[in-house]
């Protein structure tokens, strides 16, 4: 049976895609499982980084099940199968915290997208990327076409879309899509993510809102939730709770 396991050691996260007998291709089953354990981690305060990885050592994620979308019609398969996937993909990039793909083998369709979505990748030298979809009459719906477009230039992508081309993991690292080849990945995912323990996680949230906010990634919120925190610090916003409490008009400083 599919599964997507979740395990906490100290300040570090793992989300583990077991489906290994089908390459840890996501089922509908994994895919209502992400939605509870990125609010987990999301929600507590001891995790510090997250990584996320595969069972076995053949695939990291072959993408979709093919059994789970390809009886579904025109308006179920665009409507929930394809925005969900979306939407919990979208949550996962725009986590608060750290993220880390150790790609442990091949990673195709939604299986590159779920890496795609994660802040750095780790790849096996052995592993290749594709995005297959064309092979069975559908295109990408996990942001294959829209996030994977900001992280690999544009003919490459083509290449990949439009042309089914495989992308080896030393032209992945080249390309600057991945930030390092590992004979073990999830060990060198781990490494990384202890680095980022010993530096100040206000800081390194804030870093990767900034990021985003450049890229495009959830602009609107960035920018919102970045003021918001300004405010949040100021002796106006104090002063306007304890007159609203207090019933009386505020005075404002503006400090």
């Amino acid at each position: 049976m599919s599964s997507l396991d979740l395990t906490i050691s100290g300040a570090v996260a793992e989300l583990r895609l077991n489906n290994p007998s089908k390459l840890n291709c996501f089922t509908n089953d994994m895919l209502a499982q992400l939605a509870g354990h990125l609010e987990r981690v999301e929600g507590d305060p001891v995790v510090r980084a997250l990584i996320v990885t595969g069972e076995g050592s053949r695939a990291f994620c072959s993408g979709a099940d093919i059994n789970a979308w390809g009886p579904l019609g025109p308006a179920e398969f665009a409507r929930h199968w394809v925005r969900s996937g979306h939407r919990l993909f979208d949550r996962l990039a725009r986590l608060a915290k750290p993220t880390i793909a150790a790609m442990n083998g091949h990673a195709f369709g939604g299986g590159l997208e779920l890496a795609a979505a994660c802040d750095i990748r780790v790849m096996v030298p052995s592993a290749t990327i594709a995005l297959p979809e064309a092979g069975v009459g559908v295109v990408p719906g996990w942001s294959g076409t829209q996030r994977l477009a900001r992280l690999i230039p544009e003919p490459v992508l083509k290449e990949m879309a439009l042309f089914g081309r495989r992308l080896s993991a030393e032209r992945a690292l080249q390309l600057g899509f991945i930030a390092e080849l590992a004979e073990d990945a999830n060990a060198a995912a781990h490494a990384i993510a202890e680095k980022a323990l010993g530096l100040s996680p206000r800081s390194v949230e804030i870093n990767k809102a900034m990021i985003h906010a450049a890229q495009g990634e959830d602009r609107a919120a960035m920018v919102e939730a970045l003021g918001s925190a300004a405010i949040g610090a100021s002796a106006d916003r104090e002063e306007g709770v304890a007159a609203f409490r207090e019933k009386r008009p505020p005075q404002f400083t503006g400090l």
